[in-house]
């Protein structure tokens, strides 16, 4: 999703999990003046934690609740509401564009999210794009111009899906592939004797393009055809063992299939530029009272 606004959102959002977390576990385990930390002599008292945390954050973080509960009264106001199904519907808009779902989920643990984290920025996200859809027009021109400017980025490349089984050593590797031959299941073996972290999905690696694996392997998969397993194939990591379960050939772009992801991109573009001055201009319109400021 080519969307700064969210990754704004989802930066912010982590820095009130680790405050609003510290504060919790502080608030819920201790009592006002009760020590958090002793360095020597000298102590650190809850008090102390707490109004170095509201110092530090306090400001960012309330600005944040507030401005979410202005987009929730706004929302209430022109009756909209975000559906599970929108949410699921963006999601899977954001796996397909990061290259499959092993992928994302690689991506979602290494930021420390969880799905539900995930899914509620999500609808947080939407929720203001359905406020300020309304204020925002996207031509057929705009849609040309941006296809003929960006065509390279949707055209299709060719495409291998596979699984593998990943080995330390020649030895395993051709015991798993008699096994193999033998009829046994290729999603079980993977779990079984793969040292890859692919192994739980039964060695899946999803659709990848040339550039993305080691040469060696790159060369073994866009060799093979659909259905067929490999012999081992060496590599710096080991020998893999490769099974193809789909190919996409490549493909030119066209307007008409890229039509609809064009218009997501402009229509985040127009929130992100649209956002600020309409969040300004609510934030003038309520009775807002701060008392941390």
């Amino acid at each position: 999703m080519e969307n700064n606004f969210f990754r704004s959102k989802v930066a912010l959002f982590v820095t009130i999990l680790i405050v609003a977390a510290a504060v919790l576990i502080v608030a819920l385990s201790l009592n006002n003046g009760e020590v958090v930390a002793k360095i020597g002599e000298e102590e650190i008292s809850k008090d102390q934690f707490y109004d170095r945390l509201v110092e530090m954050y306090g400001s960012q973080v309330l600005d944040s609740m507030i401005t979410e509960k202005i987009v929730e009264l706004e929302a209430k106001k022109a009756k909209i509401s975000v559906t599970d199904k929108d949410v699921q519907k963006e999601l899977d808009k954001m796996i397909e564009q990061v290259g499959g779902e092993e992928m994302f989920n690689f991506q979602l643990a290494y930021s420390g999210y969880t799905m539900d984290q995930m899914k509620e920025e999500l609808k947080n996200y939407l929720t203001i794009v359905k406020i300020l859809e309304p204020k925002i027009e996207i031509t057929d021109e705009e849609i040309n111009s941006y296809f003929e400017e960006n065509k390279d980025r949707f055209a299709q490349e060719e495409e291998v899906q596979a699984s593998h089984i990943l080995v330390d050593d020649e030895e395993t590797a051709n015991k798993v592939k008699k096994l193999l031959d033998d009829g046994g299941d290729f999603a079980a073996l993977a779990k079984e004797y793969s040292k890859d972290g692919s192994a739980q999905s039964g060695g899946d690696l999803g659709y990848f393009t040339k550039g993305e694996m080691v040469q060696e392997f790159e060369d073994a998969a866009f060799s093979m055809e659909i259905g067929q397993v490999s012999e081992p194939v060496k590599s710096e990591y080991g020998y893999h063992i490769i099974k193809v379960t789909d190919k996409k050939e490549a493909q030119e772009a066209t307007l008409e299939n890229s039509k609809d992801e064009i218009k997501d991109i402009l229509r985040n573009q127009k929130v992100n530029e649209l956002y600020p001055t309409w969040i300004t201009e609510m934030q003038e319109q309520y009775d807002i009272k701060n008392n941390l400021k």
